[in-house]
């Protein structure tokens, strides 16, 4: 590729053809201040709407200034990135932006993650000198997992660019124009009346508390103050992978045990994982996936662990509801088992307990609502918190958490394989059923457990897997817009697989929507991702059929696998819904 050779602050620096003014300056290391601008380098999308001219650059020649993030480089370009214009231009353009945003940040959800708040602190802007009138909208509060208060926007496009561009769910775009414009749902339809698939991938990126999650923290403090509840409480998988990210820990640093002993002075009265969950779904989903290659059942099989993905092909792919797989999510299935065989096992009434996940997703919050997931009028889970939600319960109770001692899950329901470990990232939910499917089948101990070829951060992976005579034909895919992809091509018959892994959020739930904010630093999920996979080669069983645990409750309590018993408590059916 050629290269263009220009100047930025009497520097020279070379970048390839096509980049921005920003990208020279980055390589350089000259900071140049940004709000709307994002650059999820590892699933290649910018957001590059330039609407909020904070990136302004004086350009030798020209006579207005140049908005860096968009502005591509030429050969012997000069640049000025801290001119007293440029300087006066950016705290302007700020000083506009707070003028018609409210200022409540003492109480908002995102204050101190803000990245208004921060540019504003950062040019030393301490008092608004534009007053005048300020556009109200009415908070959208429909959904169980998202909030939207346009009263917070920005008109930065980042949502926009996620929604449509990234994940192509295209739910989100303007209403309206200039001064009186705001971003909603087609025709302002509340949260909860679009095809919304509350991936939360919106929320992750957005700079302001524009959108954020439902916040079920009060519900917890409520259900562990009752002394009529026992509250037992699961951990997801990439949450120890994220966790310690809020309490100033390194990206991709594990907590698991600090997490267990912080959960614990909270007051639940078990501290679970939900990676035995996990387990659990391998054990149904692999035994379902071999009943349907052996039976000519229909393929191929879709893993079904992601709500955000369930809901997504509910709305886009309807006429394809016959091809995932019937099991439910590995915390909807703990919730089950808790309320089912644990509380027998204890003496609880089911009624009494009380199920918290802790999750990094926010459409777990609206899949615990789902009304298929419930028996005997309960609903599996009660209550879903994030990541993030965990942290601020952690510091409201002032515990910090890298100063605690390890401990480890209670049991029978504590206990974990590394193939339920991988399930936090890409690739892992497909990989941990293979290695258990390929034993069943073939009667072999599988020596070598890890299928690399299905690991990254490609958007769309593929392997050929042999088991006995067959090629066993495998696609992984992360992101809705790669999802859509993938299944279009199935639809119009242009690809053909045996199993498929979606994961509605981009690297998977390490990159979920309740995951600490990485402020587009895509590199955390990089090492996130590493994580999870550090953790599993440290278990001791890596195969979630070999689960003591898991062998245990399947000859108490459940039979056996993908039987009457089983298909009644862990697996579920999907819905038609509207396309718009």
């Amino acid at each position: 590729m050629a290269m263009v050779n220009l100047t930025i602050n009497n520097q020279k620096v070379s970048v390839e053809e096509g980049r921005t003014i920003l990208d020279a300056a980055n390589k350089l290391k000259i900071k140049i201040p940004t709000l709307c601008h994002l650059d999820l380098e590892n699933i290649k999308f910018v957001n590059q709407s330039a609407s909020c001219r904070v990136c302004v650059v004086e350009v030798e020649g020209r006579r207005n200034l140049a908005p860096s993030c968009s502005t591509p480089v030429s050969e012997g370009m000069v640049v000025t990135t801290n001119s007293i214009r440029c300087i006066k231009a950016r705290r302007t353009m700020v000083e506009l932006l707070l003028s018609n945003h409210p200022k409540d940040c003492l109480i908002c959800q995102k204050s101190l993650d803000c990245e208004l708040q921060a540019l504003a602190a950062e040019l030393n802007i301490r008092e608004i000198k534009f007053d005048g009138e300020r556009a109200r909208h009415e908070i959208d509060i429909s959904s169980q997992s998202i909030v939207r208060n346009m009263d917070k926007c920005i008109l930065c496009r980042r949502c926009e660019t996620m929604c449509n561009e990234v994940q192509t769910v295209h739910v989100l775009s303007p209403v309206n124009r200039g001064f009186d414009t705001f971003i909603a749902p087609s025709l302002n339809l509340p949260m909860n009346e679009s095809t919304c698939t509350f991936c939360g991938q919106c929320v992750a990126v957005c700079p302001t508390a524009a959108l954020t999650e439902v916040n079920n923290i009060s519900k917890v403090w409520d259900a562990l103050n009752d002394k009529t509840k026992y509250v037992v409480v699961q951990t997801a998988p990439a949450v120890r992978a994220a966790l310690g990210e809020e309490f100033g820990a390194e990206p991709g640093t594990s907590v698991t045990g600090k997490m267990v002993a912080g959960l614990r002075k909270l007051g639940f009265d078990n501290v679970f994982d939900t990676d035995f969950a996990a387990d659990l779904t391998i054990m149904e989903e692999a035994t379902e996936f071999i009943h349907r290659l052996q039976h000519g059942g229909k393929l191929p099989i879709l893993t079904s662990c992601c709500p955000g993905w369930v809901k997504f092909f509910e709305h886009q792919f309807s006429d394809m509801l016959d091809i995932p797989s019937t099991s439910k999510s590995p915390h909807e299935m703990f919730g089950v088992i808790a309320k089912t065989y644990y509380a027998n096992k204890i003496g609880i009434d089911p009624q009494d307990m009380y199920v918290v996940s802790v999750m990094p997703c926010l459409a777990k919050k609206y899949e615990a609502a789902r009304p298929e997931l419930a028996h005997d009028d309960m609903q599996d889970v009660d209550t879903v918190i994030t990541t993030r939600e965990l942290a601020k319960m952690l510091k409201e109770a002032n515990i910090d958490l890298m100063s605690l001692e390890d401990e480890d899950f209670d049991n029978p329901l504590g206990e974990s394989t590394g193939a339920s470990v991988i399930f936090g990232t890409t690739g892992g939910v497909i990989e941990a059923a293979l290695r258990t499917a390929y034993e069943w089948l073939t009667e072999e101990t599988l020596e070598k457990v890890e299928f690399h070829e299905l690991r990254g951060f490609d958007g769309i992976k593929e392997a050929v897997i042999k088991i006995n005579d067959l090629d066993v034909k495998i696609a992984v895919a992360h992101g809705l817009g790669n999802a859509r992809r993938l299944l279009e091509q199935i639809r119009d018959g242009k690809a053909t697989y045996h199993a498929i892994e979606i994961m509605a959020c981009p690297g998977g739930c390490i990159g979920g929507g309740g995951q600490p904010y990485h402020h587009g630093n895509m590199a955390y999920l990089q090492k996130r991702m590493e994580c999870i996979y550090k953790e599993d080669e440290g278990k001791t069983i890596r195969k979630s059929h070999e689960n003591p645990y898991i062998i245990k409750l399947y000859e108490e309590f459940l039979g056996e696998p993908y039987g009457e018993k089983a298909h009644k408590l862990l697996h579920t059916h999907y819905v038609k819904r509207v396309k718009m």
